[in-house]
């Protein structure tokens, strides 16, 4: 190993300075990952007992070294546990960011003479139903997915299969019909489900979203789908991906993302985190306040 230069008794190597560097990227992901929801403090309660278990064994206290260290072998388990959900979404955020993800890559490469799917379908009968889902306030969660038919989501409603259309979509969020009561899943010009249960955030969020925006968000949190949500108490259109949100969307801004998104462009940069928007909501708010005054 190549020295770089020494601190006491520390010999500090490229090797050390790469290693030290990655921990720190790592645990900001982990931090990013955990930021907004309980899990994050109990996560800081798990590394403030792991730097405590390092110093007291530095320090050679041996009955203290002990016992923390049957309490760090049993706290892995209980970590992996409590940990869960959080985990599956670190996992799947690396295979989104990774090759692996790209189904068509591996096709073209296995399956070149076959003809390459086509994720895009004509998304009007969409835009159209939200117009008049939107001028009537009637709540709406649709999840678009290019990739996959998420068919685990799927199973937990109602499986219907049916051509994507405007009538279709306008009867299922009819509030006197049985399948209003949740989500549809819209997959390759169909709708694959109908009132399917999405997993709801655990991050705060404003106060001014319901338990729709809630569960959009969380379904964009745990897959690589886009949803657009129409709000029953305003009419207002918003969009969520990757845990991020537009709100008050216009029609024209609602079918650039979906076909933006269903050409696999990167459409990401339009959302904003929950902190983002809640600190320029402030801000408005302290604007319209100094111009009242």
């Amino acid at each position: 190993m190549t020295l770089l230069f020494k601190i006491g008794f520390l010999d500090i190597s490229i090797v050390n300075i790469i290693d030290i560097a990655l921990v720190a990227a790592l645990l900001y992901q982990v931090y990013k990952l955990l930021k907004g929801s309980v899990a994050i403090k109990i996560f800081l309660g798990f590394l403030s007992i792991y730097l405590i278990y390092l110093l007291v064994r530095a320090l050679r206290m041996e009955l203290l070294s002990a016992i923390l260290g049957q309490f760090m072998g049993v706290g892995v388990i209980a970590a992996i546990i409590i940990f869960a959900p959080e985990i599956r979404k670190f996992l799947l955020l690396i295979g989104r960011s990774s090759l692996l993800s790209d189904d068509n890559v591996w096709k073209d490469m296995l399956f070149f003479w076959r003809k390459k799917d086509n994720s895009l379908f004509n998304i009007s009968p969409i835009i159209d139903a939200s117009k008049t889902l939107a001028g009537s306030n009637t709540g709406a969660l649709m999840v678009i997915s290019k990739s996959t038919e998420l068919k685990f989501y799927a199973e937990s409603g109602d499986i219907l299969d049916a051509e994507l259309s405007k009538r279709l979509l306008i009867s299922i969020f009819n509030k006197y019909s049985p399948l209003h009561d949740g989500a549809v899943i819209i997959h390759n010009g169909k709708i694959k489900a109908a009132r399917c249960i999405l997993p709801v955030t655990e991050r705060e969020v404003p106060a001014q979203f319901g338990l729709r925006h809630r569960a959009a968000i969380g379904m964009s949190e745990a897959t690589d789908a886009i949803v657009l949500i129409v709000s029953e108490e305003t009419g207002q259109l918003s969009m969520s991906k990757n845990g991020k949100i537009i709100h008050n969307m216009s029609f024209q801004e609602i079918r650039e993302t979906i076909n933006d998104y269903l050409n696999n462009l990167d459409v990401d940069t339009r959302f904003e985190d929950l902190e983002e928007y809640e600190m320029k909501k402030r801000r408005k708010l302290a604007m319209t306040s100094k111009t009242t005054t």
